[in-house]
């Protein structure tokens, strides 16, 4: 509903391209991009499992993508909302931050995987491109989470079970701490991922392909980490 809603208010699905190729008609669109927006939801509530990850993911993608935004269509004011919820993270960062004192809870997440999407939709009105921006600097979420579903599903794993087996988890537990794992998140976000989004923002490289580029080593290092394989 929440997913609808939002395709709703901005007047249906925007015009996602991609290989030159604009996803169409209607019927076809408002189905996949509503699933999108569900997708984004819970992989974030998914992945409000450490101090801090949550509000570090929102912090470094809302910036990057706000700054994006800007050089690709100066004046269009595609920063302000962006820095809206990066403003407002920052601000509940300095209680979640590890060790945290609060967390954000299932609404919290909730929440910010819904505008996380949404604002990627609203850059996909002013700029198709844009979109694949968003979704290649929330990849280490997207990537995380869609191996681990995928691995419980093929094992034939109950998934609506709680469960610790996606790869940040595994990672946290392995080096003992939430503090590294956050901050490793944060540098990824800003050292390959932004890179990434800034080449095909500034169109020298095709949106899908840039993702598939930038999620390549994601998917190596969920691999090496056991994202979704049963603990022993």
């Amino acid at each position: 509903m929440a997913a609808l809603i939002i395709i709703f208010m901005m007047g249906g699905a925007p015009p996602i391209s991609a290989l030159g190729v604009t996803l169409a008609p209607v019927w076809l669109a408002l189905p996949l991009v509503a699933l999108y927006v569900v997708w984004m939801l819970n992989l974030t509530n998914f992945m409000d499992g450490l101090d801090g990850i949550v509000g570090v993911e929102t912090l470094t993608t809302c910036i990057s993508a706000g700054v994006l935004g800007e050089l690709v269509l100066p004046g269009a004011g595609l920063w302000i909302a962006p820095a809206l919820l990066a403003t407002a993270t920052l601000g509940f960062l300095c209680w979640n931050w590890p060790p945290a004192k609060i967390f954000m809870g299932d609404a919290g997440s909730g929440y910010v995987g819904l505008m996380l999407a949404g604002l990627s939709l609203v850059a996909a009105q002013f700029v198709p491109r844009l979109f694949w921006c968003w979704v290649i600097l929330v990849g280490v979420f997207v990537v995380d989470t869609t191996m681990t579903l995928v691995r419980r599903v093929l094992s034939r794993e109950r998934i609506f079970q709680a469960h610790r087996t996606h790869a940040f988890q595994y990672a946290a537990r392995h080096y003992g701490s939430h503090l590294a794992v956050t901050v490793g998140v944060g540098v990824i976000n800003v050292a390959w991922l932004l890179p990434v989004a800034y080449l095909v923002a500034r169109g020298s490289v095709d949106g899908l392909v840039g993702c598939l580029i930038a999620y390549a080593p994601l998917v190596v290092v969920a691999h090496l980490f056991r994202a979704g394989k049963r603990e022993s």
